[in-house]
């Protein structure tokens, strides 16, 4: 997957308004090497990042290359050691769009990493038990303040610590650590409301939606 994408984003031309946007390279293959090294390091990460702040998966093949279209745009002002950052708070802003653009659409299904499993490996039966667990863990998540689950899901996911969080995110350390407690508050009295209301007899659910 990531492969493919390097040597997509590597080969598709540029539009006038990003060529614009680019000065001519000195050297075309060093700008491309750097563009496939980049996909390689940092795919997975978009990916899922993109995924966890509410992208569907079947849009986020879309949104990830997208990323890195943009930091293509970008790459004579980006150094080497901040593209992780530049491409997290692109991917920040992709999620953000493709959130607005399908805020009445509920069909977002979790994923921890890229598909690389067939499907038919899973009997019927464990297939919806997965999407439903899925489909949970996406709920509690899109109940949390975009800068809290931010932090929730870089630090509880990609088990960053606080120190590179703060890098990433670019807020000071005491700033991710209380977000992230409060992420932890809110994923905790989420889940509770999850799980009260699957417990809750048919009668009870029905009457909560007629009330509300």
């Amino acid at each position: 997957m990531a492969t493919a994408l390097a040597s997509t984003v590597a080969a598709t031309p540029l539009t006038r308004e990003h060529a614009d946007s680019c000065p001519p390279p000195t050297d075309r293959s060093v700008v491309e090497s750097r563009m496939r090294a980049s996909v390689l390091a940092h795919h997975t990460f978009v990916w899922r990042c993109l995924r966890r702040l509410g992208v569907p998966e079947a849009g986020a093949d879309d949104a990830a290359q997208q990323v890195f279209l943009v930091l293509s745009t970008r790459l004579h002002e980006v150094p080497t050691e901040s593209e992780k950052k530049f491409l997290f708070a692109t991917a920040v802003r992709v999620a953000a769009n493709a959130r607005r653009v399908r805020a009445r659409v509920r069909e977002e299904v979790w994923q921890d990493d890229p598909p690389e499993v067939a499907s038919d490996e899973l009997d019927p039966e464990q297939s919806l038990s997965v999407a439903r667990q899925r489909a949970l863990l996406e709920e509690v998540l899109a109940a949390l303040p975009i800068e809290i689950r931010t932090v929730f899901v870089l630090t509880e996911f990609e088990k960053m610590s606080a120190s590179e969080v703060a890098a990433l995110v670019d807020v000071p350390i005491g700033t991710v650590a209380s977000r992230l407690r409060r992420g932890r508050t809110l994923v905790e009295q989420q889940i509770r409301r999850v799980q009260a209301r699957l417990v809750a007899p048919p009668r009870a659910r029905s009457d909560r939606g007629e009330q509300s």
